[in-house]
């Protein structure tokens, strides 16, 4: 995956500009080591993709730049993701990304894996943003940084149930492993 990091990162700088809440679009080929022992690509991977996908998004359309100028750097919070039907090998696909909304803490991005119109699977990611110096980016600060009014995007209520649900103690809390 490293390495389709590095190309993503490469080619998305040359491709066609596009606004940050645009739908992203990323070709691919489900490839060998993708795929699990049943020969499908492996649940894993998607999340994988799904990383590609929004570094896409946010390299075509400038957001990359702003987030490295600020010492900022995008880590996933929450994900979810639900399968329709298996990608096979060599099989072509597209990842259709699009930034859904904000919360006052978090982007909610939901990605879709496509091929020949027809969703075969669905991910949801609510992601932050981190300083480089520390501590974690609000929303507002991002918004005015890139140039969104993040308040007009709110997230819908199922998606602000689910963020609470899944929600884990912070990482400078004890959280002890207790059946």
């Amino acid at each position: 995956m490293f390495l389709r990091t590095i190309l993503v990162m490469l080619l998305s700088r040359f491709g066609r500009r596009q606004q940050f809440h645009d739908v992203g679009r990323l070709r691919r080929v489900v490839l060998p080591n993708d795929l699990d022992v049943l020969g499908h690509m492996n649940n894993g991977v998607y999340f994988s993709v799904m990383d590609l996908g929004r570094l896409e998004l946010s390299v075509r359309s400038g957001a990359w730049r702003l987030f490295s100028k600020n010492g900022w750097y995008p880590v996933a919070g929450s994900e979810t993701m639900t399968f329709r039907r298996s990608l096979q090998p060599w099989q072509r696909y597209t990842l259709e990304s699009r930034v859904v909304g904000y919360d006052d803490k978090a982007m909610y991005v939901q990605q879709r894996f496509v091929v020949g119109g027809e969703v075969y699977a669905e991910g949801l990611v609510r992601g932050r943003f981190v300083r480089k110096s520390g501590g974690t980016v609000a929303m507002k600060e991002f918004g005015e940084v890139i140039g969104v009014d993040t308040a007009a995007m709110p997230v819908s209520e199922w998606m602000l149930r689910w963020a609470a649900d899944v929600t884990l103690p912070p990482a400078r809390a004890t959280f002890t492993s207790d059946w």
